[in-house]
């Protein structure tokens, strides 16, 4: 006879157990023996102590192990004989009210993983990224690594303009007094490149070496220096030095400097080309990918395990923690960060990764090896030496389990792909790189 299983409300499920006292009776006697046989208790030899003592000692643990043991093997029964899969932990309750004697009994409640129901893949609307590299990306891309590589000299009459280098004193007061962090002598930064506060640059253009100015500067409010923030402050600047940047040219020292070993300048660009289609297709392909998940997730209603967001939270959360304290900021372990703020985004992820899994279950869109060695070559031509990295990933077994996962989604993707209505978005290079 199947259990009887009681659905309270969605997903949460509460069934009956019982376990005979007289079997754990038994089962606490034999691991009792077994324990009194090298148990070291003080006035007797090892193993000789009596048995009463041993269950003084000893019984209460061994009973409330044995317990839960029982109690779990029935629990498995029950769920193996009515094919229910928990999410989460069960919650025990002791039950006394029309149990008959010589039996203890237990509730047991529990959520049980939801139906999930694959949506018409060829309803769905989908977005895919298109991007193309052109030879003005190339060419920025180069001007952006002589702009590294640059050098500069110093002019005495030249009036300060972006991409200098400014080398500068300064003071600043606060209603008449310095504040800390407010100064600096000889203090070098390239102009334009938003190191300063943008009201501190626009006073710097047009100074020459020697000059000397002094004007109001109002700190944001969420300005990192809490002292300062929100206050208006005057600065003094005298300027020291303007140097002029000097480009490197394009030719063959400058190629062997990037790594082309012939120093052959239009192989460079080659390479610039490839690298850039590299970042080019997985950006895209993020961008898509993205897409395809927004989708899915919306055109799927069913309930979600709460324990399952309840648990995705939590992670959310340590998470944040974590990032905090890579930024420094003080008391990140003690910080109070509410669950309930991610508990909107948790349960879409968890019904996104219950829909994944059961998509990949019915469409057999399981990893196979072959995709994951080639997804570690593609990563791989970004270094130097791609057979070590492909030889590195291929023995770690948690570096290959990451790049698994990855391919998966793509297996995900591209299914969809080939059933939805997909338009073709063309995206702007600026724009996928994040530099519009």
């Amino acid at each position: 006879m199947q259990p009887e299983v009681e659905i309270l409300s969605g997903l949460e499920r509460r069934v009956d157990l019982s376990v005979s006292i007289a079997d754990v009776e038994k089962e606490v006697q034999a691991q009792l023996k077994r324990v009194a046989r090298t148990a070291k208790v003080q006035g007797f030899r090892p193993g000789k102590a009596p048995l009463a003592l041993i269950e003084r000692s000893h019984g209460p643990g061994i009973r409330y192990d044995v317990i839960n043991s029982e109690v779990g093997r029935s629990l498995d029964k029950v769920l193996e004989e009515t094919k229910l899969r928990v999410a989460g932990v069960p919650s025990l309750e002791p039950k006394t009210e029309g149990v008959p004697e010589g039996t203890l009994a237990f509730s047991a409640t529990f959520e049980v993983y939801p139906e999930v129901q694959v949506p018409d893949l060829s309803a769905l609307q989908v977005k895919r990224s298109v991007i193309n590299v052109t030879d003005e990306n190339v060419q920025h891309t180069l001007d952006i690594l002589r702009k590294q590589r640059a050098t500069y000299t110093a002019q005495a009459d030249r009036a300060a303009q972006d991409n200098d280098r400014i080398t500068l004193d300064f003071i600043g007061k606060i209603d008449g007094v310095a504040f800390d962090g407010g100064s600096a002598e000889g203090f070098p930064f390239i102009l334009g490149q938003g190191r300063m506060l943008p009201e501190f640059e626009d006073a710097v253009r047009g100074m020459k070496a020697g000059e000397t100015k002094t004007f109001p500067l109002s700190f944001p409010e969420d300005y990192a220096g809490k002292e300062v923030a929100g206050k208006t402050a005057e600065f003094t600047i005298t300027v020291q030095e303007v140097a002029e940047a000097v480009l490197p040219e394009v030719d063959s020292e400058f190629a062997k400097s990037l790594g082309q070993p012939e120093g052959d300048v239009e192989k460079l660009k080659a390479d610039i080309r490839a690298n850039l289609e590299r970042e080019v297709t997985a950006r895209s392909r993020g961008r898509t990918k993205s897409s395809v998940m927004e989708a899915l997730a919306v055109a799927t209603t069913f309930d979600v395990p709460k324990a399952l967001v309840e648990s995705d939270a939590q992670d959310r959360v340590k998470a944040a923690r974590q990032e905090l304290k890579e930024r420094g900021v003080p008391n990140a372990d003690s910080m109070p960060i509410p669950v309930e703020a991610f508990a909107a985004e948790s349960e879409r992820r968890v019904r996104l990764g219950l829909l994944v899994s059961e998509l990949v279950k019915q469409a057999e869109l399981q990893v196979k090896p072959e995709q994951v060695r080639a997804r570690i070559e593609e990563f791989a031509q970004n270094y130097e030496q791609p057979a070590q990295v492909v030889a590195y990933y291929l023995a770690d077994r948690q570096r290959r389990a990451e790049v698994e996962a990855i391919v998966l989604e793509d297996n995900v993707v591209d299914h969809v792909l080939a059933k939805a209505q997909v338009t073709d978005e063309d995206v702007s290079f600026d724009e996928i790189m994040g530099t519009d």
